[in-house]
């Protein structure tokens, strides 16, 4: 996420907070999704983008292990007191810290959307780098036709195809497990990927 995108979610919080920052706004399916996902992995997850904190707190009062990361220090200050027993860090996405290979999943819900699609690839191997062997990765996204910017209502964000992204995990040495998209009268198109990175020895070659 660059400076400008911080910004403008800066300026912005206190009504994306107001608008968003529950798990009232979530679809029964994305709930039902997550969770399901985040449930099986057994270790660590760490819950990138996670805005106001509603999927940590989500998560950690399952019983999950997980830390929040936002860049917006806005969010990480809500979501330090709306969920006080959750640990969230201020941090950038593409330069996600941890030790190498102690995730076992990472949570990447609408993260993603502000990135220019030449820099995908980059945050998903520093995702890569941070998470074990077949650590899981969950991806949810606005979906699309074909990769297109857009004006979204805080600033502008990107569309991807199913195919697209898919490539993209997969030069950053991911296996796509399973793809979800769905539309609705008044929403925009939603998409999502459950990923999960590949053993050294299944990786592709250089």
């Amino acid at each position: 996420m660059t400076g400008d995108v911080s910004a403008a979610y800066t300026r912005r919080a206190r009504e994306y907070i107001d608008l968003l920052g529950s798990l009232a706004t979530v679809h029964a399916s994305d709930l039902e999704l997550v969770t399901r996902w985040a449930d099986q992995l057994g270790g660590p997850v760490i819950d990138a983008g996670c805005g106001p904190g509603h999927w940590t707190g989500h998560l950690a009062a399952r019983g999950v292990d997980v830390r929040g990361v936002d860049r917006v220090p806005e969010f990480v200050d809500h979501a330090r007191r709306s969920h006080p027993g959750c640990r969230f860090d201020i941090g950038n996405l593409d330069e996600l810290t941890g030790p190498p290979g102690g995730a076992a999943g990472i949570l990447a819900w609408y993260s993603l959307i502000h990135h220019e699609p030449s820099t995908v690839r980059w945050t998903l191997t520093r995702f890569a780098r941070v998470l074990r062997p077949g650590g899981g990765l969950l991806l949810g996204f606005f979906h699309g036709a074909e990769v297109e910017r857009f004006a979204h209502a805080v600033t502008d964000a990107y569309r991807w195809p199913i195919e697209a992204l898919t490539h993209e995990l997969r030069m950053a040495d991911f296996e796509v497990i399973e793809t979800y998209t769905r539309t609705g009268p008044g929403a925009r198109p939603h998409g999502a990927i459950v990923a999960r990175l590949m053993s050294a020895h299944t990786r592709r070659p250089e």
